[in-house]
């Protein structure tokens, strides 16, 4: 059940991804083009999802299970870090530049879209580049 409520959701946010237009690169960018032609219609779309999402985790605040009978596993740190923000640049920037955030990047794979191999190939890469790092760091604390 849980493997099909799983597969359900992706299959409606990817639809909601592409009917909004996140998967497109040439609108995200309008969207972020604020001295040139600025298409404002995402900030619609990223209204309703902050809405959603904060009306979501109000909810699960005060669940111990999900409504399938898992635990609910909220962030348990609240706090800013350079760690945090040097990641959320980065996210700005590979936004920025290729028009693709990583869950519209799949999207747009799976719709064809050629830009989306490359910038899919190199969120990958910078995830195992990542995970090298991090493996490697906790190897020198233990040493």
């Amino acid at each position: 059940m849980t493997a099909m409520t799983a597969l359900v959701a992706g299959l409606l946010f990817g639809i909601g991804l592409m009917v909004s237009g996140m998967a497109n690169p040439a609108k995200v960018l309008g969207f972020l083009d604020l001295a040139g032609t600025w298409d404002p219609s995402l900030a619609f779309v990223m209204a309703g999802a902050i809405a959603i999402g904060s009306l979501a985790f109000l909810i699960a605040k005060h669940r111990k299970h999900s409504f399938l009978g898992l635990p609910v596993q909220l962030p348990a740190s609240t706090a800013v870090t350079l760690r945090l923000v040097l990641g959320s640049a980065a996210f700005g920037v590979g936004w920025g530049l290729a028009g693709f955030c990583p869950g519209p990047a799949l999207v747009a794979l799976g719709a064809g879209y050629p830009k989306a191999i490359g910038f899919v190939a190199a969120m990958v890469a910078g995830m195992l580049v990542f995970d090298v790092a991090e493996r490697a760091k906790s190897s020198m604390q233990r040493a």
